[in-house]
């Protein structure tokens, strides 16, 4: 009995300490109810007092302040300020800028639902619209990135014409300036667009709405400033370029070695107080064309001529210089991996520039890091990203398109599990870039700028594009290896590294940013501590360090609480109210998640302070927790504005998948690699008490996902969806085009085509080619005349987009490819095997046909009978099923069909036998027919052989091609009257 009152005593007292931290109770009401508890459970089991008397006195230490102060909040504040290293301005600066929005809920670990549903979903405006509908659509019928890459190496002068006179260099820019001033998610459409046509022409608007000094201007630009270079700006009539790296200056732009130092100096014929300006600055874009250079530089005041002569370094400043200003040196372009963008070098060497020349006047000056963290930051998670997500929606529908219909082993490629691997990966990532793009301009469009948000998007979105891109390199393979004007994923693959490296190289964003910053911008206390802890007045900081110290513990086991809840028993159920029953699950997981990855990260600040700053692989797993937490919300949300369609659901939830499976797999890398080892097991026991709780996607999705990968329309609506998204044609010698022409004509006729190839692989025709086939099913009365056509069609056209380009001997110019499956040139791909093969039989008496009548199988259009069995590769489909179905000719028995197959008005038999250079590649197609398959209908009469090969040298002395004018021979394909052209 004593024994079960203490075991009771106990789980009261541990059940009390749990509730507290649940609960988030004060300091003062926490300590004053484990008081209490401690007293009740001793009148219960006095044995208890084992664990009440430690509980007891630590709640006596924490009510009373001087001694809580002398016992711990002293010797912490000493430790955790000997830890910190010294933070300069501008470090400081950095850290402090930006603002936060939906991933400060999800870093805090109890993310507000009610909070996300609200977030507006971001559209466009009619105008918005329009403008993507005309003005974009006609920049990207201009733009052709061979000739710009491989002839022109820069954009065409008409494209940079429309560039300026139609605003696509101020988006931005406030209509008060002449602007257009869209939207951020508007601003994404735009750049996502161009890019799907013309990377070197989307990098060339992008950087005036991004990197260029625009931003700057209207946030800090003084009323003159502003009113000099916004319109001419806006108008194009001003291109601005902005120096930030250099020689010694990449990723620690914070180390610029470029000065400008306070002087008096010649302006204007006028002597006036100005800077001394050294730089040398390397990849900048637009620089070789720019009228307006942006510099960042570090400026210093010896003298003190600015009336502090205390203050001499003032530390980074931003100042807007004419490109024509007496020793600014505009250099040579670079050449970034083959992509043509302008960019290039700005040189000067003692340039004196005036004191207003900096951004916002001289209040400005030292502020410039902080300026170019919170307004280029914007900028990361807008430009990049919409390029990303454009080569990846390309990617997606050219790699379908190919997956398709480009067949090995007798079926699409698409449908071996080894490529659907593949492309079920493609699928997922250009599914989750697109809504990751939504989220992020969402709170974009809010206003604030977000430092941590864009940093994730511009590293997440980058990595992903590279994935994706990789991927659809394996799948399509050769015809993707091979350069020309016909590939349709070179120029994406060329840019990966571009985009990889610019604006905050990835390798720095992800181990050092996203949770350096992070942690300084979502965490409730810890920026405010840090201040505190390098604060001058030890005595005063003491004080305030003691409030927030405490308040920090609270915050630490609260989220420890939820974590160990949440692993026994699932997260919180807390969801936004449109939830459903197949988001809600992963709403759970998510709260689950947020609350470790809070207690988490509190251990390794805790415990590592300033050496968290070196850990940079541990800082880098933090990072992929807090980024694929707030990718899986944008998930949701995108789903959830969705069309919920069967298919978008699997895309969905293999992004999801994935992103949670990342999510545990960094968490566990993250403890295994942790130097405080007890610590990692506490936590890691509290966090996932049963081990491994998410798998990556099954075989059974990736199978499904990557079916419908090749779908299009009703049965993927994300497909069509895409087509919105980017620069989409059909165009037959277009680009991107060919493919999709080919993909689209094949869903059109699939049925047909399915049904045949299906036939053909069971050796159901005679001949060698695949016109040898066409021709005996057409011969045999198993299609007819129209369907034959119809084959041969798709199959030039087919053929036609596998081609790859050919070169001259210098690979200078691309060379035409020659279609030898088109209309025009079918007819010579017929062969004479049929009527050798059938003399052979009836010189030995062999019987060599059966009726069709006597010997078709229902799923076949044609199964003649044979005499030996297939094996090896004519065995039939090699285990593989071949979809679709079409009617047979014997089928086709109503008075419409006949009717439909029959136009008798179409040929002037009379004129057409008078004169043979007036007969279409059809009749030549049918005439060659008759000659190689004739002997067909006999089954035991003895055929002169040298009378056959006569009449085959006549049919092949009469085949020409059709007239080049004639208007039923258009784009290789035949049209008749009232055919649209």
């Amino acid at each position: 009995m004593a024994i079960g009152l203490f075991i009771l005593a106990i789980i009261i007292q541990l059940a009390m300490v749990l509730a507290i931290f649940l609960l988030s109770l004060s300091r003062v009401t926490g300590n004053i109810v484990a008081l209490v508890t401690v007293l009740v459970t001793a009148f219960i089991s006095p044995w208890s007092l084992i664990l009440g008397i430690p509980i007891a006195l630590l709640c006596i230490v924490l009510l009373v302040a001087p001694i809580r102060q002398s016992l711990i909040t002293k010797p912490v504040y000493k430790t955790l300020g000997g830890a910190m290293p010294s933070m300069s301005d501008t470090e400081r600066e950095a850290l402090d800028a930006g603002t936060s929005w939906w991933e400060k809920e999800l870093f805090m670990g109890a993310p507000d639902w009610n909070t996300f549903a609200q977030y507006p979903y971001p559209e466009l405006s009619a105008e918005e619209q329009s403008f993507i509908d005309n003005e974009v659509e006609v920049l990207c019928a201009m733009l052709d990135e061979w000739k710009i890459q491989h002839e022109d190496k820069e954009l065409s002068p008409e494209a940079w014409q429309f560039i300026k006179a139609n605003g696509f260099l101020g988006l931005i820019i406030p209509k008060e300036f002449g602007g257009l001033d869209f939207s951020s998610y508007a601003q994404s459409r735009i750049m996502s667009k161009i890019a799907s046509r013309s990377p070197t022409a989307a990098v060339t608007c992008m950087v005036p709405n991004s990197l260029g000094p625009g931003e700057l201007l209207m946030h800090y630009g003084t009323d003159e400033q502003k009113q000099r270079w916004l319109p001419g700006l806006a108008k194009g009539d001003e291109v601005p370029c902005f120096g930030l790296t250099g020689p010694e200056a990449g990723s620690d732009a914070g180390a610029i070695p470029d000065t400008g130092v306070v002087c008096y100096g010649t302006h204007e014929g006028e002597q006036v107080l100005g800077l001394r300006m050294n730089f040398s600055k390397r990849w900048i874009t637009l620089a070789p064309i720019a009228t307006v250079v942006g510099l960042a530089f570090k400026m210093h005041d010896p003298e003190g001529l600015l009336g502090n002569p205390d203050k001499t370094d003032y530390g980074i400043t931003c100042a807007l210089v004419p490109a024509s200003h007496k020793g600014v040196i505009i250099g040579p372009r670079h050449n970034p991996i083959g992509s043509p963008f302008m960019n290039g070098t700005v040189d000067g060497k003692d340039v004196f520039i005036p004191l207003d020349y900096i951004i916002g006047g001289v209040e400005n000056a030292g502020r410039g890091w902080r300026m170019l963290m919170e307004c280029l930051g914007v900028g990361r998670g807008i430009s990049l990203p919409a390029l990303s997500t454009s080569a990846s929606e390309m990617t997606y529908l050219s790699v379908g398109a190919f997956a398709k219909v480009r067949e090995q082993f007798k079926i699409s490629v698409g449908k071996f599990e080894g490529v659907q691997d593949a492309t079920s990966r493609m699928a997922s990532n250009t599914y989750m870039l697109e809504a990751f793009r939504h989220l992020v301009t969402c709170g974009l469009n809010q206003g604030g700028t977000p430092s941590v948000m864009t940093a994730m998007a511009k590293y997440y979105a980058t990595e992903t594009m590279r994935s994706v891109v990789n991927d659809g390199m394996d799948v399509v393979g050769g015809r993707a290896v091979q350069m020309g004007p016909r590939n349709f994923l070179a120029t994406p693959y060329q840019a990966i590294p571009v985009s990889i490296t610019v604006e905050g190289a990835n390798i720095l964003t992800r181990s050092l940013m996203i949770f350096g910053q992070g942690a300084m911008r979502c965490h409730p206390y810890l920026f405010d501590e840090l201040q505190l802890l390098q604060s001058e007045d030890k005595e005063g900081a003491l004080k305030q360090f003691d409030t927030l110290f405490f308040k920090h513990l609270g915050y630490t086991f609260n989220r420890g609480a939820k974590a160990f809840v949440a692993g026994y028993v699932g997260g919180s159920n807390h969801a936004p109210s449109f939830a459903d029953s197949f988001t809600r699950p992963y709403y759970k997981h998510i709260n689950r998640l947020s609350a470790s990855f809070a207690l988490t990260a509190d251990m390794a600040l805790g415990l590592l302070a300033g050496d968290l700053k070196r850990k940079e692989m541990l800082s880098g797993r933090l990072a992929d927790i807090h980024s694929h937490l707030f990718i899986s919300t944008a998930i949701l949300q995108f789903y959830e504005h969705g069309t919920k369609s069967a298919s978008e659901r699997l895309h969905a939830e293999v992004a999801l998948q994935n992103s949670l499976y990342t999510i545990q797999e960094a968490f566990e890398a993250f403890f295994a690699n942790f130097p405080n080892r007890m610590a990692a097991s506490l936590v890691s026991f509290v966090t996932f008490p049963s081990g491994r709780i998410f798998t990556p996607p099954s075989d059974g999705l990736k199978r499904k996902l990557g079916d419908a990968f090749m779908d299009d329309y009703e049965a993927n609506p994300f497909r069509d969806y895409l087509k919105t998204m980017v620069y989409y044609n059909t165009e037959a010698d277009d680009v991107t085009g060919r493919m999709e022409h080919a993909y689209q004509t094949l869903l059109s006729i699939e049925p047909l085509w399915q049904r045949f190839k299906k036939a053909e692989h069971k050796d159901s025709f005679e001949g060698l080619t695949f016109e040898d086939h066409v021709v005996y099913a057409s011969q045999n009365g198993d299609i007819t005349e129209e369907e034959a056509e119809v084959l041969i069609q798709y199959n030039a056209i087919r053929f036609d987009s596998l081609l790859t380009d050919v070169f001259d001997k210098h690979l200078l110019h691309a060379q035409e490819r020659n279609n030898p499956h088109s209309l025009d040139n079918a007819v010579q791909q017929l062969t004479d095997y049929a009527q050798l093969k059938n003399n052979a039989h009836a010189r030995n008496g062999i019987a060599t046909h059966i009726t069709a009548e006597n010997n078709v199988d229902s799923n076949d259009l044609a199964a003649p009978a044979r005499t030996d069995k297939p094996t090896g590769d004519a065995n039939p489909n090699h285990g593989y099923e071949s979809d679709g179905d079409v009617e047979m000719v014997k089928e086709q028995d109503t008075i419409e069909e006949v009717r439909a197959q029959t136009d008798f008005d179409e040929y002037d038999p009379e004129v057409e036998a008078l004169d043979h250079r007036h007969r279409d590649a059809e009749s030549h197609l049918s005439e060659r027919m008759s000659n190689n398959h004739r002997l067909n209908q006999y089954n035991t009469d003895e055929v002169d052989r040298s009378a056959a090969s006569e009449d085959a040298e006549i049919a092949k002395d009469d085949i020409e091609k059709p007239a080049t004018t004639d208007p039923k021979w258009q784009d290789g394909l035949r049209r008749d009257e009232g055919d649209e052209v």
